[in-house]
């Protein structure tokens, strides 16, 4: 079984002295020896080493306290979250689960092999308390690949001790620069090894982005590849806004699978930017080569929002029930309430999990390298962003314009309940042309961003209480067969029945002081 711990460290270069006398730093009372540990790691890659690439290590380390296989994963500068699992010939299932979207069908393969022999102090305060844990390494690394050789050096690292405070390694590292010892240029060991390992005639993966396959055949209009760097054209924008909605897909992979809170939620938006960006975007990609991919997208977005919409339902339920006085409960609701959440999360969590691991998903994911690799731009692309950019953007504002009109129009009921709804899809998608938009036309655009999430928010209340009232009458119906008390789901039903009404009262205002804004876009 995995378990994942956050580590936040910093590693420093070492001239083989070792460090200078730590019980100078504020805080410390006592550098306790704690003796010399050797250390055997292996670490794992592609062939085209794709972790590397992302700042993802994955080991099989013996010797020490924690022998094992660890994956880690970067959070910030500094800052890494590292998976264990207990010490196997072979890698574990559920590590290989969550670096799946970066490997895809690409075999792991023994890259580097680190022995180290590791010199450990403890930093504790003066009730004993450890602050962190400072060590000397010396390093000997060898590259398992190709014709790659072997490097030795020696570093200190200073890791913090659990629900330590950071800025403890603020004061450990002005100690040490006093005395001469300045932060590594490397950002780990195994970055270092690639760098110091890698044949003369090689260029190392861990600066490069992994390859992608591009489609066997283009389509009718010529593919012009784009090097990644400040966006210029219409075409360089779109492609910058694409690869960042396709980075969150790949990266918050493992934080879905772990069912990490909002997980889902933020993976789903990337995927609603990219179909959407394709669409609002039209004359800067070929739709011959986006459209199957859009369906893909859309067909993922789906499959996400059966977690994704539980959720956020089970949430607004809790908190109604929650604000309900004693007096109105009746019956076991809210036992009733968890175990249909539960149920529900539970199930659709294992179906997502399948999703993610189904050769649809990896074939997209694949498909996206691909595009972004090798775009199919069309003629505008080439042009200056601003009339290319605005007029996309504007046409989406256009179509809204009339969804909210006819919305507006419609007398309360169903049909209202729909159009309210296409509405707020379209509400979204123009905010993410908005957002693509933003870096090349600055204000305007980022206060059109403003105002659809505004928007957004308001007919989104209104959709969930739709969603509300539905699963509402469905559990009061079980609990009627089970012969329970229905009369609190009828309070929470009325009570959304009310919320609904104001944010359709609150909408036709609401509307017109957003079209204010909205001049600069509609003359």
């Amino acid at each position: 079984m995995a378990d994942t711990k956050r580590e936040i460290e910093r590693k420093y270069e070492s001239d083989d002295s070792g460090p200078p006398d730590l019980t100078r730093v504020p805080g410390v009372a006592t550098v306790l020896d704690k003796g010399v540990t050797h250390l055997d790691a292996t670490y794992h890659d592609t062939a085209d080493q794709r972790l590397a690439a992302s700042s993802v290590t994955l080991r099989r380390r013996t010797g020490g306290s924690d022998a094992g296989w660890h994956l880690k994963f970067p959070v910030a500068p500094g800052v890494r979250d590292e998976i264990r699992a207990p010490l196997s010939d072979t890698l574990p299932d559920e590590l290989a689960a969550l670096v799946r979207s970066r490997v895809r069908g690409n075999a792991l393969l023994p890259v580097v092999r680190l022995r180290s022999d590791r010199d450990v102090r403890h930093l504790v305060d003066a009730d004993g308390r450890l602050l962190a844990e400072v060590s000397v390494d010396t390093v000997h690394a060898e590259r398992l690949t190709g014709d790659g050789g072997t490097a030795r050096w020696t570093e200190i690292e200073v890791e913090l001790a659990d629900d330590g405070d950071p800025a403890f390694l603020d004061k450990v590292e002005k100690r040490l620069r006093k005395a001469g010892v300045r932060p590594s240029k490397s950002t780990s060991k195994l970055a270092r090894a690639l760098a110091d390992t890698a044949p003369d005639t090689a260029t190392t993966a861990a600066t490069t982005a992994a390859p992608a396959t591009a489609p066997e055949a283009a389509p009718r209009r010529k593919r012009r590849s784009r090097a990644v760097g400040k966006p210029v054209t219409a075409g360089d924008h779109v492609l910058a806004y694409l690869r960042a909605q396709r980075d969150a897909l790949v990266e918050l992979d493992p934080a879905v699978r772990q069912d990490v809170p909002d997980a889902v939620h933020r993976m789903r938006v990337a995927t609603r930017r990219l179909r959407s960006t394709f669409r609002s975007f039209r004359t800067v990609l070929d739709r011959e080569a986006t459209d199957p991919i859009g369906d893909d997208l859309k067909w993922l977005a789906a499959e996400l929002g059966l977690d994704r919409d539980q959720e956020v339902l089970a949430e607004r339920l809790r908190s109604s029930l929650d604000g309900l006085p004693d007096a109105l409960v009746a019956g076991p609701v809210g036992h009733r309430l968890t175990t249909w959440a539960e149920a529900r999360h539970t199930g659709a969590h294992g179906r997502l999990t399948g999703i993610l691991d189904s050769r649809r998903h990896l074939d997209l994911l694949d498909a996206l390298d691909a595009l972004l690799t090798d775009p199919p731009l069309r003629e505008k692309a080439r042009a200056a962003p601003e009339k290319v950019l605005t007029k996309a953007v504007r046409k989406d504002l256009d179509k809204l314009t009339g969804l909210v009109t006819r919305a507006l129009d419609l007398p309360p009921g169903t049909d209202r309940d729909v159009a309210l709804h296409e509405a707020r899809k379209k509400t979204k998608r123009t905010r993410y042309a908005a957002e693509a938009a933003a870096p090349a036309l600055g204000r305007p655009a980022d206060d059109l961003v403003k105002a659809m999430k505004s928007l957004q928010d308001l007919f989104g209340d209104h959709q969930d209480s739709v969603m509300a009232r539905k699963t509402l009458r469905e559990l009061a119906a079980v609990a009627h067969a089970a012969g329970e008390s229905a009369f609190t789901y009828g309070v929470l039903h009325a009570r959304e029945e009310r919320r609904a009404e104001l944010a359709e009262a609150a909408l036709p205002g609401a509307w017109k002081s957003l079209t204010k804004d909205l001049r600069p876009w509609t003359t």
